[in-house]
């Protein structure tokens, strides 16, 4: 759907226009779909640079957070595994550390 309205688009706007570039010295010769489309595509990108580079600080604090949630895991499952192993009772099933036992 898109590349249909930018072929008409194109399509519909062939005449020539001048491009300058103040205050540079630079001008030149184009169609008027082509500087439209170009501005455009130029615009597009530039905003997402900036969004991007607004987005520093949360991309940061996502990876730390990560990073820390990362270590609870494995502090949670070396702990999880030191309970584990001498908190076993007869039955097979882990005793909790603050309940007594209903055996």
């Amino acid at each position: 759907m898109i590349a249909i309205l930018l072929a008409d688009f194109a399509i519909s706007n062939r005449q020539p226009v001048e491009v300058k570039f103040w205050p540079l010295p630079v001008d030149f010769s184009t169609r008027l779909f082509f500087a439209v489309l170009v501005s455009a595509a130029f615009g597009f990108i530039l905003g997402e640079l900036v969004a991007w580079f607004g987005g520093r600080r949360w991309r940061q604090e996502v990876r730390l957070k990560q990073r820390r949630i990362e270590a609870l895991e494995r502090e949670l499952a070396a702990t999880q595994a030191q309970l584990k192993s001498p908190g076993e009772t007869a039955g097979g099933a882990p005793r909790s550390p603050g309940l007594p036992s209903t055996h």
